[in-house]
């Protein structure tokens, strides 16, 4: 076989066989197959897309390229959940202990955040001394012992995976849905859990703009799972205005311990529990709203949240001490009425300007930085009143605050916003 045959074939739209892609990936991941012919063969999926065969073809061939996980010496039956990205998504932190609280142990693999989107392993390291970076054997060990453990992905896993993405990001070939499904679920199967739920964001801030769309994507990383053996089912859960209150690393680690507190926004608090009884459901255990609100609001979810940041390192007081930043700007409301819309894309580059976030995979991060909202879409406000603060240690620039008030909208009738909206099994 050539590269440029297979690369032709798709550019014609033709379907590439399950034996042609098994080629194609297995001769990149070895470093045979060259960047600027893989470049082309992304670029052509992009415009000519790939059937579901092809797509699974390509998970497959993707998985072989690096080790998996084994997690059979966890009793119990593993779960795992990943998120396609958002504004503000501290999900992870706060639903991985909920989960674990109910004896159902997690052993879950995170990333970095990169643009206008946040990473779970960067919240994370806003925590004095917390460790990423467990081996193999420690991370087994600490699920072991105490039911959870949040981590970085191992270079072991999917290699193929690791290379096509950094390609693809500086191709214009990320969001393309075929590309999208394969490097998820490549990287979710190889991690190990035996059951998965997704959470597939969509609106503003995320990749997926419209529901059809996020559909589409969903039920294809669904169909993936399950024929790969995995039992996996999908939200689709709103990305039109950031999720909760914060954005930015440490202060997305304080409003996680204010709703494990009991202290959080009851939509926040909500959207929660009904991702943990759909990740019990997924492995047979059939546990009201109301108890898991208990286990969350109650104590039962920080204590394992403390549990694995002492276990990777961290400093418990570090953990809940606030902000340090130099300058907090307020934003206030320049008439009254309700909130109307709060752009999740807006308010998440904001925020990377703030320096919350990355431009590129190789920028720093001031893990103080950030964004918190006093008011959501569809809160009244009166003239005057604060929606906004902005947290930075850098000098703000007039313009931010200028656009900033012109992203807070604000009308006449009341907007009740939905976090879930849909479920996909």
């Amino acid at each position: 076989m050539r590269a440029v045959d297979l690369i032709q074939k798709k550019r014609d739209g033709k379907s590439l066989n399950t034996e042609e892609m098994a080629w194609l990936i297995e001769q990149y991941a070895a470093g045979l197959v060259p960047d600027y012919q893989m470049s082309a063969f992304a670029m052509a999926v992009y415009f000519k897309g790939m059937s579901v065969a092809e797509t699974m073809a390509m998970t497959l061939s993707m998985l072989k390229t690096g080790k998996e996980y084994d997690l059979s010496s966890i009793s119990g039956i593993k779960v795992d959940k990943h998120s396609t990205g958002g504004v503000g998504d501290k999900v992870t932190l706060i639903l991985v202990p909920l989960v674990a609280s109910f004896g159902v142990p997690v052993a879950k693999m995170s990333g970095r955040g990169l643009g206008h989107t946040g990473g779970t392993l960067d919240k994370l390291e806003a925590i004095r001394g917390y460790q990423i970076n467990l081996t193999e054997q420690d991370f087994l060990r600490q699920v072991r012992e105490i039911g959870l453990s949040v981590i970085g992905q191992s270079d072991d896993l999917v290699k193929a995976d690791k290379l096509l993405y950094a390609l693809r990001d500086v191709t214009a070939t990320v969001d393309i849905m075929p590309l999208i499904a394969s490097s998820i679920m490549s990287k979710k199967i190889a991690a190990g859990a035996d059951k998965i739920l997704l959470d597939v964001t969509v609106g503003d801030g995320a990749f997926m703009k419209n529901e059809d769309e996020a559909q589409e994507l969903a039920k294809i990383m669904v169909a993936l799972g399950r024929e790969m053996g995995r039992e996996t089912i999908a939200v689709l859960t709103d990305m039109s205005q950031p999720l909760g209150l914060a954005i930015g690393n440490r202060l997305e680690v304080l409003e996680a311990l204010s709703v494990m507190k009991g202290e959080g926004r009851d939509d926040l608090t909500d959207f929660i529990c009904q991702l943990a009884q759909l990740m019990l459901d997924l492995v047979g255990k059939k546990v009201s709203l109301a108890e898991i609100r208990e286990h969350l609001v109650g104590g039962q979810a920080l204590e394992k949240f403390e549990a694995m940041v002492l276990a990777q390192g961290g400093d418990l007081e570090d953990l809940y001490r606030p902000v340090r930043v130099e300058t907090i700007e307020e934003i206030r409301a320049e008439k009254e009425g309700y909130i109307t819309q709060l752009p999740a894309l807006y308010f998440g580059q904001l925020a990377m300007k703030l320096g919350a976030g990355r431009e590129v995979k190789t920028d720093g991060l001031d893990y103080e930085a950030g964004i918190v909202f006093e008011k959501k879409v569809g809160d009244w406000v009166r003239k005057g009143q604060v929606v906004a603060k902005l947290y930075t240690n850098k000098k703000i620039d007039e313009k931010w605050l200028t656009e900033c008030q012109k992203n807070v909208k604000i009308g006449d009738e009341k907007i009740e916003p939905k976090e879930i909206i849909k479920v996909i099994s």
